[in-house]
């Protein structure tokens, strides 16, 4: 078994479509939108790997981040080098824990959030 993929909802569509793409450089396999539902659905791939689907619905409910709540704490993503991918976001004005070190793996890793919020993990191959 294998994950197939990660379905987001996001509050504002346009600005989550930019960063998910301009920002993190997810590529774009699909986009639809489904009248009945009015609902965009973004498909995104890390280079050929279909990955993420994001999704526009009107007017969901927020979902907590901070404090930690139930339900999916994170969303990691595996790079070469954690300091190059921090320095690279911060240029891109995001927000960017330090570095730190996994007390189990000793492997590097940070955390940022989207534009909703979602905490998102760097992790060191």
């Amino acid at each position: 078994m294998q994950i197939h993929h990660i379905a987001i909802i996001c509050s504002d569509y346009e600005v989550s479509k930019k960063f998910y793409t301009e920002v993190l450089g997810l590529n774009i396999i699909r986009e639809v939108y489904r009248e009945e539902r009015q609902s965009y659905k973004l498909d995104l791939a890390i280079g050929d790997h279909y990955v993420i689907e994001l999704f526009s619905f009107p007017n969901p409910p927020k979902r907590p981040s901070q404090p930690e709540s139930c339900g999916l704490r994170h969303l990691a993503f595996s790079v070469e080098s954690v300091e190059n991918k921090r320095d690279e976001l911060i240029q891109k004005d995001l927000n960017c824990e330090e570095i730190r070190i996994d007390e189990f793996t000793d492997r590097k890793f940070f955390f940022t959030t989207d534009p909703d919020n979602l905490p998102l993990e760097f992790y060191e191959n």
